[in-house]
């Protein structure tokens, strides 16, 4: 879980699609909007950063890091 660049709450998680791995990433409630941008995280280059590892690992594995990673 994390905030984007307007506090609004977002998360990162693993799908239970079974069909194939999948994640889910958005913003936890459609409340928040700026405009025309409703229910889009707004994130910074280094919020993209700090989310990047969790994303490779993703690609790597098919799997979220554990949490304490």
């Amino acid at each position: 879980n994390f905030l984007d660049r307007y506090d609004a709450p977002c998360s990162l998680q693993e799908s239970s699609l079974a069909t194939e791995r999948a994640i889910w990433l958005g913003m936890d409630t459609g409340e928040h909007h700026m405009g025309d941008c409703l229910a889009r995280m707004h994130l910074t280059q280094e919020q993209v950063e700090a989310l990047l590892p969790a994303l490779q690992h993703f690609v790597a594995t098919g799997y979220l890091p554990d949490e304490e990673a």
